[in-house]
C-alpha cells in the first residue's frame, strides 16, 4: 500500500475553490494568516456566519466562502486555512498557498496576531512578493491592550506601504475600518501591473520581519506572559499534566450525566403525551391502520427516542467541550499525549483530531488535514473511530446507568467514573492501533512537529452556548433525525412482515445469533449494530423494538423499565459490558466511511479503516466472553 498523493488525502484537496459572486462588482477578499490568529473570527464578524472557531491551531482545513454587503458594496470573503508560509508542509497549507498564488481574489487580507506580530510578518512579506493588493489586519488588539502591549499601526503602514487595520474581531471592533480598507484598495487600482500571479507587484525592496517590527511593538510589562507560563507548569507539568487532564475529562462527563437525566425524562414525557393525539389525528384523516402504526409506532417513537436521549447530553457536553477549546486547553492535551503518540510512531497532533471525534468522527477525519506527514495523517484517519462519537455516548450512558451506576456505586459519580474509564480504554486502543499500523502497513518514524501553545483566554459564555448549541448540537441532532426517520420505518416493516410466521427482524437476528453468542451478545444486538451503520443513534431503538412482543417501540419512560426488558431477554452484567465494548470499538458509521473515502481518495484505506476496528472490537468481545465464562 504505497503512499501516493491520492492515497493520503492530498488528491481530495486539489479541486479548485469556485468563487460565487452575487453581483459583477463584488470584491473578492481572501482571509489568510498564521494558524490561530483569529481569521475565522474575523470571517464570522464580517459575514455574520458561524464558521467554527476555537483557541487552537488548525480549525479551518478547507476554504470557506461567505458573503457580506456593506455600505452598498458586496464582498465575497474566503476563509482559507492557516499557514506559516507559502511553502506547503501540510494539506491545509497547500490549499492556502495554491489559492494565494492563484490570483482569484481582488484583495488579500493577511490577519496577524497582535501578541506575536513579528512572527506573522514572514507570511505578509511572502504574499507581498506575489501581489500588492494586500491589507494587513492586526487582530486581537484587545488582548494586546490587556497585556500592556502597544503597536504603532500608522508606522507599520508606512513601513509596509500597504493599509494596516487594527481589530478585535470577537467584539466587532475595527471591522468597519477593515471594510473601508478593502474597498479602497480594490477600487483604487484600475491599471494593475499583471505579474506572474495576476496582481500588481509592489515597488521597492522588502525588509525583514525584524526590521519592520523594530520599534513598532512596545511591551510596557515585560512579564505579561508570566501568568500563562505558571498555568502551563500546572496543566502540562510532568507530575500534574495527566492527572489534571483526567480530572477535567471526568468532570465533563459527570456534569453531562447529572445534567441530562431530568431533561431526558421531561422530553420523553412530552413526546409520549403527543403520541395519542397523533394517532387520533391520523384516524380522523382516514389514514389506514397499518400506515398509522408505521408512522407512530415506527417513525415517531424512534425519533422521540433519538431526540430525548441525545439532545440533553449534547446540549451539555458540547458547551463544556467548547469552553475547554476556547480557553486554549486542547493544545495542552496534545502536548500531554505527544510522548505516547511518539512511542507509537504517530503524531501528537492526533490528540486534537481525537478530541474533534468526540462530537463526530467524520469531523475528526476531516480535521486530520492539520497533520503534516502523509503517513501519520493516514494513521490518524484510520484510528479516529476508536473515540466514541456523540451517537455512541447515549448507548454507553444508558447501559452504565442501568447496570453499573446504582446508589451503592455512587450513582452519577460512579457512572461518570466508569464512562471515563471507557473513554480511556478507547484512547489506549487508539495507541495500540496506531502502533500496529506504524509497524505494518504504514511503517515509519514519528516526524517532528511544532505545537503552538495559544494564550489562555476567558471563554465568552454567551457565544459558547450559542455556537455549541446551534452549530454542533443541532447539526449532529439534525443528522441523527434524518437518519433515524427512514430507519424507524424500515424497523417497523421488518418487525411486522413475516416469513413462515417469523418476522424479518427475528429471522435475521436468528441467523446472527451464533456469532453474536461468541461475542457475549445475541443476534438482536449484533443485527442492531449492523442496521445502525447509517448512524449509531438508532442501535438502541432497534434492540428495544426487536425485544418487544408488540413489534413496536413501546413507551419506556423509566430506565428501570428498560432494564427489566433487557434482563427479561437474557441480559446480564456480562452482556452489558460486551455491548459497551462493541459500542466503543466497531466499524465507523456510513458518514465517516464516506468521509474517509473522500479524504484519502482510496478504497483500500477506507476498507482498512472499516475492518481494523470491526475485527479488534469483535476480538475483544470474544476474549472477554471467553474469560468471564470460566468463572
Amino acid at each position: 500500500m504505497g503512499l501516493s498523493k491520492s492515497s493520503v488525502g492530498l488528491g481530495a484537496l486539489d479541486v479548485g475553490l469556485e468563487i460565487h459572486k452575487k453581483r459583477g462588482d463584488d470584491i473578492v477578499a481572501a482571509l489568510a494568516g498564521n494558524p490561530n490568529v483569529g481569521k475565522s473570527t474575523v470571517f464570522n464578524a464580517m459575514t455574520g456566519l458561524r464558521q467554527h472557531t476555537g483557541n487552537w491551531a488548525g480549525k479551518t482545513v478547507a476554504g470557506v466562502q461567505g458573503y457580506a454587503f456593506y455600505e452598498g458594496q458586496g464582498y465575497v470573503l474566503v476563509d482559507i486555512p492557516g499557514c506559516y508560509s507559502l511553502d506547503a508542509h501540510s494539506a491545509e497549507e497547500e490549499v492556502a498557498g495554491d489559492f494565494l498564488r492563484s490570483g482569484e481574489y481582488d484583495v488579500a487580507v493577511i490577519v496577524c496576531d497582535a501578541l506575536c506580530l513579528e512572527r506573522n510578518m514572514r507570511l505578509v512579506l511572502q504574499v507581498l512578493r506575489q501581489t500588492g493588493q494586500v491589507v494587513v489586519c492586526v487582530n486581537l488588539m484587545d488582548e494586546a491592550e490587556k497585556k500592556h502591549i502597544r503597536i504603532d499601526l500608522k508606522e507599520l503602514e508606512n513601513r509596509l506601504g500597504i493599509p494596516v487595520v487594527g481589530t478585535a474581531a470577537r467584539n466587532g471592533s475595527g471591522i468597519e475600518e477593515l471594510y473601508g480598507a478593502i474597498k479602497k484598495l480594490a477600487g483604487g487600482n484600475s491599471e494593475r501591473e499583471k505579474g506572474a500571479y495576476g496582481r500588481r507587484k509592489p515597488n521597492g525592496s522588502l525588509k525583514t520581519p525584524e526590521e519592520i517590527c523594530r520599534g513598532i511593538v512596545k511591551c510596557e510589562d515585560e512579564k505579561y506572559a508570566a501568568g500563562d507560563r505558571r498555568k502551563d507548569r500546572f496543566f502540562t507539568g510532568k507530575i500534574t499534566g495527566i492527572p489534571v487532564m483526567l480530572f477535567l475529562l471526568f468532570a465533563v462527563f459527570w456534569l453531562t450525566i447529572v445534567g441530562a437525566n431530568y431533561p431526558s425524562e421531561a422530553l420523553h414525557a412530552f413526546f409520549s403525551s403527543l403520541e395519542g393525539k397523533l394517532m387520533n389525528g391520523f384516524c380522523r384523516l382516514g389514514v389506514p391502520e397499518s400506515v398509522r402504526e408505521m408512522l407512530v409506532y415506527g417513525l415517531y417513537r424512534v425519533l422521540t427516542w433519538v431526540v430525548s436521549v441525545m439532545l440533553p447530553p449534547m446540549a451539555i457536553f458540547f458547551p463544556l467541550f467548547t469552553v475547554l477549546e476556547d480557553s486554549g486547553y486542547l493544545p495542552r492535551v496534545a502536548f500531554n499525549l505527544d510522548r505516547c503518540f511518539q512511542k507509537c510512531n504517530a503524531c501528537g497532533k492526533q490528540a486534537l483530531t481525537m478530541c474533534m471525534g468526540f462530537g463526530c468522527n467524520a469531523a475528526g477525519v476531516v480535521g486530520c488535514r492539520i497533520i503534516d506527514s502523509p503517513r501519520e495523517r493516514l494513521i490518524a484517519i484510520i484510528t479516529n473511530s476508536f473515540v466514541p462519537c456523540n451517537g455512541r455516548f447515549p448507548i454507553l450512558i444508558a447501559i452504565i446507568a442501568m447496570f453499573f451506576a446504582g446508589e451503592r456505586l455512587g450513582g452519577s459519580f460512579g457512572a461518570a467514573l466508569m464512562l471515563t474509564g471507557v473513554i480511556l480504554l478507547g484512547v489506549g486502543l487508539t495507541f495500540l492501533a496506531s502502533w500496529f499500523l506504524s509497524v505494518t502497513f504504514l511503517k515509519g518514524t514519528p516526524s517532528f512537529f511544532a505545537l503552538e501553545m495559544p494564550p489562555y483566554r476567558r471563554p465568552q459564555i454567551g457565544r459558547v452556548i450559542i455556537r455549541s448549541v446551534l452549530d454542533r448540537t443541532m447539526f449532529v441532532l439534525g443528522r441523527a433525525v434524518l437518519t433515524a426517520a427512514p430507519a424507524g420505518i424500515l424497523l417497523w416493516v421488518m418487525a411486522n412482515w413475516k416469513i413462515n410466521n417469523m418476522t424479518l427482524l427475528s429471522y435475521f437476528a436468528g441467523v446472527l445469533d451464533i456469532p453474536a453468542r461468541l461475542m457475549g451478545m445475541d443476534g438482536v444486538i449484533l443485527l442492531a449494530f449492523i442496521l445502525g451503520l447509517p448512524a449509531n443513534e438508532i442501535v438502541m431503538p432497534i434492540i428495544i423494538m426487536a425485544y418487544l412482543s408488540q413489534a413496536s417501540l413501546s413507551e419506556i419512560g423509566d430506565i428501570n423499565v428498560l432494564k427489566q426488558l433487557l434482563v427479561a431477554n437474557g441480559w446480564t452484567w456480562k452482556t452489558a459490558v460486551s455491548v459497551m465494548l462493541f459500542t466503543l470499538v466497531h466499524w465507523p458509521c456510513a458518514t465517516t466511511c464516506l468521509t474517509i473515502r473522500k479524504e484519502t481518495g482510496s478504497i483500500k484505506w477506507t476498507a482498512l479503516a472499516f475492518l481494523i476496528p470491526a475485527i479488534l472490537g469483535s476480538t475483544i468481545c470474544i476474549l472477554f466472553h471467553a474469560i468471564t465464562s470460566l468463572f
